[in-house]
């Protein structure tokens, strides 16, 4: 059986840690954790492809503030797939392709 730990218990004790041993845990961390873990969007976001998102998680998929989120629905960038009462859902698909449009933009 795996030991799983939660982000405020893995908070709470590099608090508790001494300070050499949380500058190791640091120095460790950023060397190795992510070392050949360019992952593409596909193996990132993949099992998600039929799925739909909230506008507020739409927003954070594409790095932008909720302000600006609305600011591209209520301009017509991007449409909702589903409206559940006053919320609006939007598809993943549309999503990523409104994503990689903005950074082709920003060059």
């Amino acid at each position: 059986m795996a030991y799983v730990i939660t982000a405020e218990d893995l908070f709470r004790d590099l608090k508790q840690m001494p300070t050499t041993e949380r500058q190791k845990f640091f120095v460790i961390l950023s060397a190795n954790a992510f070392r050949g873990d360019d992952m593409s969007h596909e193996e990132l976001f993949g099992h998600l492809a039929g799925d739909e998102f909230t506008a507020q998680e739409a927003a954070e998929y594409l790095e932008v503030s909720m302000s600006t989120f609305r600011r591209f629905a209520a301009g017509g960038k991007l449409t909702p797939s589903t409206t559940v009462g006053r919320n609006q859902m939007f598809a993943v698909p549309a999503l990523r392709a409104f994503k990689k449009a903005l950074k082709t933009a920003k060059g």
